[in-house]
């Protein structure tokens, strides 16, 4: 592609962004991986790396210091958070640099569960009843005017890790008392029985460019504590709930101050009304290969797309996304109780992806009809269930 060569600064402290660095190099940028010591045999795509750095464990003094000293023969251009742990850390980069991108007030918005819940509140978006554990008076408060069941959640964990629930005063005072000086960086709020939705997409110049959305079959927290299959599929266009999240996604967006880059955000139906409220946003693409179903439902790579943008951004050129399909997809992915498994039992002409990770079985499906798609979900979930499942306790922490 035309233009000057840029030289990006990609940071992850785990493996993920393949696409993200192929499609930089592919744009015409130098591209430069800081990484975990400990990941240097994983797969990362060298021929599209100029070069890499590694720490042994992530300190902010010395990455910042060993990054200037780089700095001194290496004029970065960007830097990239490629993990949703990466977010903050990389937005103090910014800031100590001086670099273009979103800072670190930010980046709150986008890794702290609590900042997400003030916010968006305060920009008028329905958010579950919530409070900080700050002060005992304010939990005194929630829990005489909200009925539980409540979720303790920690303000800065991804998915559902360390995410307890609780059923009554006693028991979440029990809570709060064990975090000790820890329980500032909790918070609690009303558990809301519903469908959980995720929306996954692009940002440019403070404007969603697309999104899909797509519904999970069995909430992350239910999968993850209750030892299930996860599940996700595509809405089907047109219906209240896609077109209601899509619109409120964008709120979000634009509340936190997104300017560009890729998004991936939950949202919650309640059962008992059918009001939707927003739960969790991340400045990164989802995990859980729901990218790989986003794309074989729309033709777009988010990771790819992701880094055309950042590109486009720096250079002042247009951005255009590539030709969409609009195809409905799922995902089933469960851990397995065998290291190999053998998924040639499953061989409907609608699978287009199966996972290739040790002890776990997984497969995505397209179909011009969503129907078809829940069809086939709901029967690899019950074999998958019976033949292959395996189930492990849920993580207080998913990475130091």
């Amino acid at each position: 592609m035309s233009g000057p060569t840029l030289n990006f600064l990609c940071i992850s402290t785990f493996f993920k962004g393949v696409d993200f660095l192929k499609s930089c190099k592919a744009e015409g940028n130098n591209v430069y991986l800081l990484t975990l010591k400990r990941l240097d045999r994983e797969d990362w795509p060298w021929e599209s790396v100029d070069d890499v750095f590694y720490v042994e464990q992530w300190n902010d003094t010395d990455v910042q210091k060993g990054v200037a000293y780089k700095f001194r023969s290496i004029k970065f251009d960007r830097f990239v958070a490629l993990d949703d742990f990466d977010v903050e850390r990389v937005a103090a980069l910014r800031e100590h640099f001086r670099m273009p991108g979103m800072g670190s007030t930010t980046a709150r918005h986008f890794r702290d569960k609590l900042a997400m819940r003030f916010k968006a509140r305060d920009e008028g978006i329905n958010v579950p009843q919530f409070t900080a554990l700050f002060n005992d008076s304010d939990i005194n408060y929630f829990t005489s005017t909200v009925n539980p069941p409540w979720l303790l959640k920690p303000r800065s964990e991804a998915s559902a890790a360390g995410i307890k629930k609780l059923h009554n005063n006693n028991e979440l005072w029990e809570k709060v008392h064990a975090l000790g000086d820890e329980r500032d960086n909790y918070l609690v709020e009303k558990f809301a029985p519903g469908n959980v939705y995720h929306v996954d997409g692009l940002q440019i110049d403070g404007e969603v460019i697309f999104s899909r959305v797509s519904k999970y079959l069995d909430t992350p927290f239910d999968v993850a504590h209750g030892g299930g299959v996860f599940r996700s599929a595509s809405c089907e266009a047109g219906t209240e709930p896609q077109q209601g999240l899509a619109k409120m996604n964008a709120q979000v967006m634009k509340a936190f101050g997104l300017k560009y880059g890729a998004f991936h955000s939950e949202f919650i139906e309640s059962k008992e009304t059918g009001a939707l409220f927003f739960l969790e946003t991340s400045s990164r693409v989802g995990g859980a290969n729901l990218a790989e179903m986003v794309e074989f439902a729309s033709g777009v790579n988010l990771w790819k797309e992701w880094a055309r943008v950042e590109t486009a951004t720096l250079r002042k050129t247009v951005y255009k996304l590539p030709k969409i399909i609009n195809k409905y997809a799922g995902i089933v992915v469960s851990l397995s109780r065998f290291e190999h498994p053998d998924t040639s039992g499953f061989n409907d002409p609608e699978i287009v992806w199966r996972m290739n990770k040790p002890w776990h079985i997984g497969l995505i499906v397209v179909s011009e009809n969503s129907e078809r798609v829940l069809e086939l979900l709901d029967n690899y979930t019950q074999r998958i269930a019976q033949d292959f499942h395996a189930s492990s306790p849920a993580p207080d922490k998913l990475h130091e």
